[in-house]
């Protein structure tokens, strides 16, 4: 059976993240609080097995490497559900989406077998990836800070300049060492998108390689925006009463 894109199947694993996350909750929202961290610091390490697991399965370790968002982010995500971290968990809360946008924009892993490995592999890290960043602040276990834009947005592309850089040192090196898949194709990386969008949704926003990215800072500033609303309102109200 098929993921597919947008069929029954595909929305039904949507409907199930939604009730893995809920259930997870109503699970969780009365125990201690060494029972969240054990539960959630557990299932937090599902990410980083998926990263071996990949690694491992597909023979080409070069184009598995853990430079994705979805990657770094299951990195961070241990340490903030661990540690509690204000600027690592209002981090993830823009990290964590393109987890959310990578289970619902599936158009490259539309032919899963959702009863293969490579199909567990991805979807349950990206369920908890998201799930888990939602449940730190539902929980209380993390706070909300406005004053976390700053440090999530240039953190953010701090990281994805370094990427970028990555990208071009490992194609170089493929190139000039002749670096090939087991598919007999020269190893060529792109990771967090940087050379050239790989879904629907970057290609909209595509100018040049690199740059385009920095078109998404509007659409994060809105997103992060919204989030931070209330606080923000707050914010406004009381800068009016002491003027």
């Amino acid at each position: 059976m098929t993921w597919g894109t947008f069929g029954a199947v595909h929305i039904s694993t949507l409907v199930l993240s939604a009730a893995i996350i809920a259930g997870l909750y109503f699970f969780l929202r009365n125990r201690s609080d060494k029972v969240q961290t054990a539960v959630m610091g557990i299932l937090s390490l599902s990410g980083i097995a998926a990263m071996i697991f990949n690694l491992v399965a597909w023979g080409s370790p070069l184009e598995y490497l853990p430079f994705h968002l979805c990657s770094l982010t299951a990195i961070v995500l241990p340490f903030a559900v661990i540690t509690k971290s204000k600027i690592a968990n209002n981090l993830l809360l823009l990290w964590a989406l393109g987890a959310a946008l990578a289970l619902i924009v599936n158009t490259a892993q539309a032919d899963f077998n959702v009863f293969s490995w490579t199909f567990f592999f991805y979807y349950i890290p990206h369920t908890l990836e998201f799930g888990l960043v939602i449940l730190m602040f539902a929980l209380r276990r993390a706070e909300l800070d406005v004053r976390c834009i700053i440090s999530t947005i240039l953190i953010t592309f701090t990281v994805y300049t370094a990427v970028h850089c990555i990208n071009l040192a490992v194609n170089s090196y493929c190139v000039r060492e002749n670096i090939l898949n087991p598919d007999g194709l020269l190893v060529r990386v792109n990771y967090m998108y940087s050379l050239v969008p790989e879904n629907p949704v970057l290609e909209m926003l595509y100018t040049k390689p690199y740059f385009y990215m920095f078109n998404t800072i509007p659409l994060i500033v809105v997103y992060l925006g919204v989030i931070y609303a209330p606080q923000i309102v707050r914010l406004v109200r009381r800068k009016k009463k002491l003027a």
